[in-house]
């Protein structure tokens, strides 16, 4: 059931919804969320099986900025460190999530039984009417992971959504992500930052925000005390399409190709390439496609691609390796998860 965003009403319907403990599917600038009251349990507990999600892999909690401050992020976080504070004034509404102290009694089933949540505040403005119709009627946060089946391509359009869920879901209509990729994770609850996953906002931004150097999850390991949470995305198999993915440079692609010469002779499409290069190929079983040459616009355009491969029924997908860089660090995470879920 898609509905469209910027009707006041069926934003108020799907608010509606959410109170009484049912599942709505809304955009963010990231990607789409399958979302739930994130303090009511037994309406989590449908997410993780609608998704067929272990009940212990968190989920992101989404709260709203009523222009004076983040009433959500009160509620659910126990303690902010101050630099975290600082990270929330610069970047939020935006696609940064931050791990916090979980206040007690609130949001245990999403956080997944930890003593910390993830909070985020999406700048997308279908999600922000949502959240604020939410928390007028006493919703104070919508769990929202990608609405997609567990370890799945992530969507990015409604039409993504409804071709995983079906007709019975409410799904707000945002029109496509602008970003495309999930949200950068910052673990908050060790005394330093730590990079859990990468995204639109960079280390780099985060250090210069907040003025303290960014930990990645090894360096964290080996010196600090306190272990690392779990958190959204970042088993090392994850956003996986149908195809086989495999990473290569752009010499070993056109090897590739070469080898496979004109003797793959299929009536439709069995490899799909996504490369920066331009690569030739004389069979009409390779179905090319160009990735751009900015790292914005490929995490844009990204998890559509690999979904438009799957509903081209390829068997493999050869992307040519990203860059080096930490603006391309978000699409390379999610490329070498894909790879490796195979």
């Amino acid at each position: 059931m898609v509905l469209d965003g910027l009707s006041e009403a069926s934003v108020r319907d799907c608010a509606l919804a959410l109170k009484a403990g049912e599942l709505v599917a809304f955009p963010t600038e990231t990607v789409y969320g399958l979302g739930a009251d994130a303090g009511n349990d037994a309406a989590v507990a449908k997410i993780f099986a609608a998704k067929g999600r272990p009940s212990n892999h968190p989920l992101i909690v989404h709260v709203d900025d009523d222009r004076q401050g983040v009433p959500g992020l009160e509620h659910f976080a126990a303690d902010v460190p101050d630099y975290a504070r600082s990270l929330v004034l610069h970047f939020w509404p935006g696609p940064l999530t931050l791990i916090l102290p979980r206040g007690p009694a609130v949001g245990a089933a999403a956080a997944g039984g930890q003593d910390s949540i993830g909070l985020r505040c999406p700048a997308h403005p279908v999600a922000q009417a949502l959240l604020h119709a939410c928390r007028a009627l006493g919703v104070m946060g919508l769990a929202g992971p990608s609405a997609n089946q567990f370890g799945r391509v992530s969507p990015t359009t409604a039409a993504h959504v409804a071709g995983e869920f079906g007709a019975s879901l409410r799904v707000l209509d945002g029109g496509a992500c602008k970003i495309g990729i999930e949200s950068t994770i910052i673990d908050c609850t060790r005394g330093t930052p730590v990079l859990l996953r990468p995204g639109a906002i960079t280390a780099a931004q985060v250090l210069a925000v907040c003025g303290r150097d960014v930990l990645t999850p090894e360096q964290a390991d080996n010196s600090l005390a306190k272990s690392a949470p779990r958190a959204s995305g970042t088993l090392e198999a994850h956003y996986a399409p149908k195809a086989r993915v495999r990473l290569m440079d752009a010499k070993a692609l056109q090897t590739a190709l070469d080898l496979l010469g004109a003797d793959l002779d299929k009536p439709a499409p069995v490899i799909a390439t996504y490369a920066r290069a331009v690569l030739r190929s004389p069979s009409p079983a390779v179905w090319r496609r160009r990735m751009p040459d900015d790292a914005a616009t490929t995490a844009h355009q990204l998890f559509a691609v690999l979904r438009e491969f799957d509903a081209q029924g390829v068997k493999l997908i050869w992307v040519e390796t990203p860059p080096a860089g930490s603006e391309w660090d978000g699409v390379r995470d999610r490329l070498q998860r894909a790879s490796v879920a195979q």
